[in-house]
């Protein structure tokens, strides 16, 4: 398992990435975050350094991760990411001191009276990783990013972060596809009890905003920010006023 270690302070942050991405994501935020905590910040299981890993489930990302997370951690999960933070959340709340969701959703698939992605969009995307993996990762990028008033400069900074490491094998992101059309955690969080922030983007795409406040009343203990102006990814079009969430969050924990 591939992680690297950084920054000052008592409280640690495990930093856990989205589909197709790799630690390098993170670093628009590293600077400010890690003068006040102790960063920890994860190549998932089968992607980017950790690709001798395999993981073809939530509960195996899970499960291969535990063992690696410092006691009272708290996970920061962003999409992919945030699933496996809420999945630890689920099976090993006693060793983690919080999470935070970025861009995440406990069920992705739009369903009856629950506003996600279509899924053939997903479908879609797992047809064109074995023809073009090169084209379709950038058609997700573009995505991710559609609406914001940064588009172009976030894109190249996801780019940038994925062409840094070894391409994620095919195999890999069509699991990980998998994993987001199939995982549907919408009954398991009212079980969650532990210090729980969920942070979204006004404009994203994949992750709509208006569950929100659908999770605002089945997740009760948890409390919700939606970033204005930001798309898929706040922590990299918004990164101060990203960390400042953080911050505050985290300062009203006790440990």
């Amino acid at each position: 398992m591939y992680y690297y270690t950084c920054g000052k302070g008592t409280i640690n942050l495990v930093l856990l990435h989205g589909w197709a991405l790799n630690a390098e994501i993170w670093n628009e935020i590293v600077p400010c975050l890690s003068a006040n905590f102790c960063l920890h910040i994860f190549d998932l299981p089968g992607y980017g350094r950790s690709q001798n890993l395999s993981a073809l489930t939530l509960n195996d990302m899970a499960i291969q991760l535990l063992p690696f997370i410092p006691y009272q951690s708290i996970l920061i999960g962003w999409s992919l990411g945030g699933l496996v933070a809420m999945k630890l959340a689920l099976i090993k709340p006693e060793v983690l001191g919080g999470i935070i969701t970025v861009a995440s959703s406990p069920r992705f698939i739009a369903a009856k009276s629950w506003p996600g992605i279509k899924l053939n969009v997903f479908k879609n995307f797992q047809f064109h990783i074995q023809k073009d993996l090169q084209k379709t990762i950038d058609r997700f990028l573009l995505l991710q990013t559609l609406g914001s008033n940064r588009s172009y400069f976030d894109v190249l900074t996801l780019k940038k972060a994925i062409f840094s490491q070894p391409i994620t094998p095919a195999e890999v992101l069509n699991n990980g596809l998998k994993i987001l059309t199939e995982t549907d955690m919408r009954t398991k969080l009212p079980l969650i009890k532990i210090p729980f922030l969920r942070i979204y983007g006004y404009l994203d795409n994949l992750v709509p905003r208006c569950i929100s406040p659908i999770l605002d009343k089945i997740v009760s203990l948890s409390n919700s920010i939606i970033m204005e102006k930001a798309a898929h990814a706040p922590f990299i079009s918004h990164p101060d006023k990203f960390c400042k969430y953080i911050t505050d969050f985290i300062k009203k924990i006790d440990f």
